[in-house]
């Protein structure tokens, strides 16, 4: 396993031509436009899971390229990333112990980033992971942001991305 962000500027570049020539996209549109370009550059998997509020867990609702666990606790990263309203980056998710859900015990990396109807509500989330550590950087977190937001979704942003495990999470 290679250690180290990828540079995935022309694949970021790729997807926000495809969204700007092409209107907002469904879930399943993004994942298609995201996962073509993206795999390519060591991201293993993506998904949207959605915060099923009579249950209090989250749904896997569509993903690319395998199944994955569903559903899942708020215990986990999406449910952290869902609960503070803020990105979270796993540099090795081996780190986690009981805060990792592992749906692929190959992954190593992940980011997920909540998304909502409007600014002060989160009820998804998009959860990317990477069977290499330290796969996510910052430089995701924007660029994903920004063709969420071309695409017609509404990211979450309460503060920076959150990168250790909160206190209380």
């Amino acid at each position: 396993m290679t250690s180290g962000t990828p540079d995935r500027t022309e694949a970021y570049r790729s997807i926000e031509h495809r969204l700007r020539h092409g209107g907002p996209v469904d879930a399943g549109g993004f994942l298609d436009l995201a996962w073509e370009a993206l795999s390519p550059t060591g991201v293993s998997w993506i998904g949207f899971y959605r915060h099923d509020v009579d249950s209090d867990q989250l749904l896997l609702e569509q993903c690319r390229d395998r199944p994955a666990c569903s559903p899942i606790g708020f215990h986990g990263v999406c449910g952290q990333a869902l609960r503070h309203r803020r990105t979270r980056i796993v540099r090795d998710v081996a780190e986690l112990g009981e805060d990792y859900v592992a749906c692929d015990p190959r992954d190593r990396a992940e980011i997920v980033i909540p998304l909502g109807p409007h600014a002060d509500a989160a009820d998804r989330v998009l959860d990317l992971d990477s069977f290499d550590v330290d796969a996510f950087s910052d430089v995701d977190d924007r660029r994903l942001r920004a063709m969420l937001r071309l695409a017609g979704f509404h990211p979450i942003d309460a503060g920076p991305p959150l990168r250790s495990v909160p206190t209380g999470a």
